[in-house]
């Protein structure tokens, strides 16, 4: 990360549009019943993989240990449709969704860390169904949504990091080496959710110039980042000029386990946050403009630090930010979209124009890779493709800039 900027709380990843899906009440639920979902330490098993367009309901059952959590998935498996969580062992809860036609996933997740098991396709066809709802219910469902978002990937950032910081500790780098950029992926894509805690994102994710200049300890991912790529002596931070063995050694095994604990130690406190009351105060007080703006901020970061390469810069990696970084802020957009079509020619025309330009950016990025497949090293693009990449972040921006003032028109 670069030195802190305000951004607020609720930049950073977003949900489906509202237009695609919702949660409803209960009693809206269909006549044709719900559909049951029983959940184990191992296995997620919901009745049917396919279902009629409109209000669903899943009652889920809890036949496991722990306590566990059901999710709706959309197709891309980031965005959460519908999600219900706290569901203790030997207890029933429900999910009510309106779900679109499309392909879907569902899956468990026991303990409410993880990836989930049970990941299992789940179809709705049928016909479109009308957004319905007052527009305030269907703001703070957005929410919602985005607050279920947040925590699934803190839930999935914590196992990882704890793996991840193992094998650092452990002196197995090429294990923790293959790991770093994904398990930063997690994180990018919710950081701004962190830098509204003041000094949490330092600790996690401070670059060793900025810690620096703050006059603070240099902790976190890009701390270990160095030892895992011990730089050349000759060779220079990202300001170009300081040495970069000035004041810098690797870490002595002892030291690795205070680094590694540290972090863990950290992103467990993030963890707490989003799953705490405090964390849901903030995000009603911001409301859908505080998506809007994090679908912004997320850009800016890959604008600020990513597209020079200074974010990961003994490891490369910055592709893999790059790449989680617009994914967040694409899902943010997808959450407010609705909201801007809604105001008439000159919001459908500015979402138009916001939907190429993801498109046009995630097309060039998989020209060099994926988050799933892996990226090259960011030393490797030429100037031209940097300069590329520079132009469709600009094509982005500019019309992105505009989305928080269009939507509360």
């Amino acid at each position: 990360m670069t030195a802190p900027r305000t951004i607020g709380a609720l930049a950073a990843v977003g949900i489906v549009a509202l237009a695609l899906t919702g949660c409803v009440a209960k009693s809206d639920v269909a006549a044709s019943g719900a559909l049951t979902v029983t959940s184990t330490d191992t296995s997620c098993d919901v009745s049917t993989g396919t279902a009629a367009s409109g209000t669903l309901a899943f009652d889920v059952t809890n036949k496991g240990s722990q306590v566990t959590e059901f999710y709706l998935l959309a197709k891309d498996g980031l965005r959460i449709v519908g999600e219900v969580e706290n569901i203790a062992p030997g207890t029933q809860r429900s999910l009510t969704v309106v779900a679109q036609p499309g392909d879907y996933f569902t899956l468990c997740k026991p303990g409410m860390v993880g990836e989930g098991v049970g990941r299992r396709a789940f179809t709705v066809s049928g016909e479109k169904v009308a957004a319905s709802g007052a527009d305030a219910a269907q703001k703070k469902q957005a929410v919602d949504l985005y607050a279920s978002f947040v925590k699934d990937q803190v839930e999935q950032l914590l196992p990882r990091v704890k793996v991840f910081t193992a094998a650092y500790a452990a002196g197995d780098d090429a294990a923790a080496r293959a790991q770093f950029p994904q398990v930063r992926s997690f994180y990018e894509r919710i950081e701004p959710i962190a830098e509204s805690l003041g000094d949490l994102d330092p600790k996690i994710d401070f670059r060793e110039l900025d810690a620096v200049a703050e006059g603070i300890p240099w902790t976190g991912f890009h701390r270990i980042e160095k030892d895992l790529w011990v730089p050349a002596r000759d060779a220079v931070n990202s300001d170009g000029s300081t040495p970069a063995w000035k004041d810098w050694s690797p870490s002595t095994p002892a030291e690795r386990k205070t680094m590694g604990d540290g972090l863990e130690a950290n992103v467990q406190q993030l963890y707490d946050y989003v799953h705490g009351a405090d964390f849901t105060k903030a995000l009603e007080g911001q409301g859908v403009a505080g998506l809007s703006n994090g679908a912004i901020g997320l850009l800016d970061e890959v604008a600020k630090s990513k597209i020079t390469g200074e974010e990961d810069w003994w490891s490369g990696t910055d592709l893999y930010d790059f790449a989680a970084n617009v994914e967040g802020s694409k899902l943010a957009f997808s959450l407010v979209k609705d909201f801007a079509v809604s105001q008439g020619a000159s919001g459908k025309d500015l979402a138009a124009r916001i939907d190429k330009g993801y498109t046009d950016l995630e097309a060039k990025l998989a020209t060099y890779g994926s988050l799933e497949k892996g990226f090259p090293a960011y030393s490797t693009l030429s100037e031209a493709d940097r300069r590329d990449l520079t132009n469709l972040i600009n094509a982005l921006a500019e019309p992105l800039s505009r989305l928080t003032s269009t939507i509360l028109e």
